[in-house]
């Protein structure tokens, strides 16, 4: 691709997606907790294409929702084929004059870098008219051929019409085509239909423009993983893990410390720094940046959340959406924090709930403190000043507001605020009745006897 060669890209997306059992379209399942139409489309956007075009049929009010204005949508109905459905998006590039990338929604994994390989082939010197991106795989099973000539393409041919000498061939048909704007919909014109299935495929167009004699060429991945269809649950769950055995390897060189790397889950966009400890069973949800040395204990869960550095959370600790933790701050065991911002060195170690507050520097959180942020309307805030102590087993009912240095007393709930320096304790008085407990289980004695 030049600089002044603009791109389109045309991801097929019509199938019903069958063997997926599910009412979630096929491509908006989530790999890493991001569908994976949307890490294809980010691989395709670092190419800066000038359109984008989803080709829909089943789910498309599914898709149209989670694409918004980011692609066009086409709409292939009824599905007669590959070739038939990238016919469709013909209306959405009226106009367009450049490279045209043809992708395939449950296909996630194709790197930017293999997407500029097929374009940069349509532009040198011998000018193919198609590039198609092969793969050789350990097992060719029924995959289509690409028969070649070095870089050039011979034949494309199905697995059941391959001769015993063409399977022999280990370079198989992805699916992905770079060609011009200019050729495609004019050879997609002339693809037919006599096939044992009636459909129109999109590999045709190859052998329609060596039939003219035009060349057209191929580019081979040598992973084949880049090029994995997901048609399944179990499918989808061995992108998964592949996935995530990457994104391990790459946290590891990155400077961090996994002690048991595959139990540990990683979200699409986590972000982990140098010399973090993150110890068995944890699990990353979308949306946490972890900073430098920070430890993450056991079987602790985060989702949205920032961690400044020197941060120690766990274990079976649970950070939502809106947790942020300043430099050095401490979440023990079984700590949950909801929207809240712990400053500098303040700590909750046990028990605690922490849901739309402001903790501030230094001030600790006994165990089994909750803030009680919701009144089944709205949800409120509480504020907790500097170096505050909240005893355990204390219900701070918001809205209310702890001042710096103030103590409030174990068992306390507090719905009033509390100033600067002061000591809060809410409790009813004690009574004591002596003997009362003997006389009871006396009475009790008797009645089971």
């Amino acid at each position: 691709m030049t600089e002044t060669t603009p791109l389109a890209i045309i991801v097929l997306a019509a199938g019903k997606g069958t063997r997926m059992k599910s009412d979630l379209h096929k491509v908006l399942h989530p790999i890493a907790g991001r569908p994976m139409l949307m890490h294809l489309l980010a691989s395709a956007a670092q190419l800066a294409p000038e359109r984008q075009v989803v080709v829909a049929g089943h789910g498309r009010d599914q898709l149209e929702k989670a694409l918004g204005s980011s692609a066009t949508i086409a709409v292939q109905d009824p599905q007669l084929g590959t070739a038939h459905a990238v016919q469709q998006a013909e209306g959405a590039l009226a106009g367009f004059d450049g490279d045209v990338l043809i992708l395939y929604g449950d296909v996630p994994f194709v790197r930017t870098e293999t997407m500029q390989a097929m374009i940069a082939r349509l532009h040198e010197a011998d000018s193919p008219a198609a590039v198609v991106l092969g793969f050789e795989p350990a097992d060719p099973l029924q995959y289509g051929r690409v028969i070649t000539e070095g870089s050039h393409i011979v034949k494309m041919v199905e697995h059941k019409d391959a001769t015993e000498e063409e399977r022999q061939c280990r370079t198989c048909n992805s699916g992905l085509m770079a060609l011009r704007s200019a050729d495609l919909f004019g050879l997609l014109a002339r693809v037919g239909n006599d096939n044992a299935q009636g459909e129109y495929y999109l590999p045709d167009v190859v052998n329609i423009a060596l039939a003219d004699g035009r060349t057209c060429a191929v580019v081979v991945t040598a992973d084949e993983d880049e090029v994995a269809g997901i048609n399944s649950r179990a499918e989808l769950a061995k992108a998964e893990a592949r996935w995530q055995q990457r994104r391990r390897a790459q946290a590891m060189a990155d400077g961090a410390t996994l002690i048991a790397p595959k139990t540990v889950w990683f979200a699409w966009d986590t972000k982990i720094g140098r010399d973090v400890l993150i110890e068995p069973n944890v699990f990353f949800g979308p949306g946490v940046t972890v900073a430098d040395n920070v430890t993450i204990h056991a079987f602790s869960h985060l989702e949205g959340a920032t961690l400044a550095e020197g941060v120690q959370i766990g274990p079976y600790a649970r950070l939502r959406p809106g947790a942020v933790l300043e430099e050095k701050a401490k979440v023990g065991n079984f700590v949950e924090i909801k929207n809240a911002v712990l400053h500098k060195g303040a700590k909750a170690n046990h028990l605690t709930y922490l849901g739309d507050a402001d903790v501030g520097a230094g001030a600790n959180i006994g165990a089994g403190t909750i803030t009680c942020n919701y009144d089944g309307y709205f949800k409120h805030k509480t504020i907790i000043g500097e170096r505050a102590f909240i005893g355990s087993n204390s219900a701070l009912i918001a809205p209310v507001k702890i001042g710096a240095d103030a103590i409030v007393a174990a068992g306390s709930a507090v719905s009033r605020d509390v100033g600067d320096g002061e000591l809060r304790m809410v409790r009813a008085e004690q009574l004591v009745k002596p003997g009362w407990a003997d006389r009871f289980h006396d009475a009790m004695k008797k009645k089971k006897g």
